[in-house]
């Protein structure tokens, strides 16, 4: 679940270890009472003031998580916010060891961590605006697991295969929907894509997955009145011969299709074509040329066996299949 990868990625932060957390290394500096005047968020002593024999500054344990020579630093694959956590963790370890810490993040990214399920854990993260959970095992995803102060939303390299679920009550906010590389398809999904449902929507990510149905895609995008950016490509539509130029005439406050930015001359090019749906035929032709195969056993090259010879006869045969 995203909790217990969340927990997880708290643990390998080691937010309660030295040179983070509390400790013989700045114990005087959070035993006594902290006055208000002395910093935000319990910051305890003042620079200037002299450190007690046995412990560090706030400065040498700072550096120690920044050097990226330290034992202390880091682990690979962090993000900043995870460096800026640990940094909160040293100038003040009573809010990142308690409950408070849930307040603290903005940002969550959970990439490649095995998470199938997003459950309601989440909802601590009162704060949160950015949800990356991309390349792990989700195939369903509930609203009601998500906090309602999302912006964006990262979805890409998963089994997602119906939106039902998500657009039960989704977060009011959301920017950025990122939907790529799942198993969506078919005009049941076109019809979570409007602005019922996502009515601040700015940038969307469908990319390889298995739409086909190019009119009833975009008859139901036209209805997001805040996109700008669009990726439909690697889906079976994006074969069509008339499909950017259909899209980018469908949509004209689109700025970007497919990560090309649409400029001026290309929507002149293609005006008049949304209202031509004649145009874009539901199938396309596709020619493979096959330059070289290598690694096979050529059986024109093999020596013929005399009439009558016991050896073993090996026979070849191979098979090439394409996928579409």
């Amino acid at each position: 679940s995203t909790s217990a990868a969340f927990r997880e990625h708290l643990q390998r932060l080691r937010l309660q270890d030295f040179p983070c957390g509390l400790g013989s290394w700045n114990k005087s500096r959070f035993h006594a009472r902290t006055s208000p005047c002395r910093g935000r968020l319990g910051l305890g002593a003042d620079q200037e003031e002299a450190v007690p024999l046995g412990e560090e500054s706030p400065e040498v344990l700072t550096e120690l998580l920044s050097d990226p020579r330290s034992p202390w630093a880091l682990p690979a694959g962090c993000s900043p916010q995870d460096q800026r956590l640990r940094e909160m963790a040293v100038l003040t370890p009573r809010l990142v060891c308690s409950s408070d810490i849930f307040q603290v993040f903005r940002s969550l990214r959970l990439v490649g961590k095995g998470v199938e399920e997003v459950d309601e854990g989440l909802l601590q993260l009162e704060q949160l605006e950015e949800l990356i959970l991309s390349a792990n095992r989700i195939s369903r995803i509930t609203s009601a697991s998500l906090p309602r102060t999302l912006k964006v939303l990262e979805l890409c390299c998963n089994a997602v295969a119906d939106l039902q679920d998500l657009c039960a009550q989704p977060p009011p906010e959301l920017q950025h929907l990122g939907l790529g590389y799942n198993r969506l398809g078919g005009p049941s999904q076109d019809r979570h894509l409007t602005a019922d449902f996502w009515p601040n929507l700015v940038s969307l990510d469908l990319s390889f997955n298995n739409f086909t149905d190019l009119l009833g895609l975009v008859s139901q995008l036209s209805s997001l009145q805040k996109l700008r950016i669009l990726v439909l490509q690697g889906n079976p539509l994006a074969l069509i011969p008339t499909y950017r130029g259909f899209v980018v005439d469908s949509l004209p406050k689109l700025s970007i299709l497919d990560d090309i930015h649409i400029g001026l001359d290309e929507r002149h090019q293609f005006r008049g074509l949304a209202t031509r749906p004649e145009l874009v035929r539901s199938q396309a032709h596709v020619v493979v040329s096959i330059g070289e195969i290598k690694g096979v056993p050529n059986p024109s090259g093999l020596q013929q066996l005399e009439v009558g010879a016991e050896a073993p006869v090996i026979t070849y045969s191979y098979c090439v299949a394409y996928e579409f």
